[in-house]
């Protein structure tokens, strides 16, 4: 469920709404004369929202890329990283 704080709790109860973006990896959402204004989040749910958003965009594009035929065989990757990282004795 939603975590809704009017903007003067920023100032008022920063530590509260901090402990509890840390303790349930929610974000808290603020409004300013009663409409929404911002959203809080810990910093490390911000990260792991961006390395999400940033998968989700790499994914796509790869996608696009076999769909045109642009790709590699997936054994063709593998043998790459096997001999790169050499796991050929794995």
């Amino acid at each position: 469920m939603a975590t809704i704080r009017p903007s003067s709790d920023l100032r008022n109860r920063y530590n509260e709404i901090s402990d509890f973006c840390h303790k349930y990896n929610e974000p808290v959402f603020i409004t300013k004369n009663g409409s929404g204004d911002l959203v809080v989040m810990s910093n490390d749910e911000y990260e792991r929202l961006c390395g999400k958003h940033e998968l989700n965009k790499l994914l796509d594009e790869g996608i696009e890329s076999a769909k045109k035929g642009l790709g590699r065989s997936a054994k063709d990757v593998f043998d790459d990283i096997e001999r790169k990282f050499d796991f050929g004795d794995i």
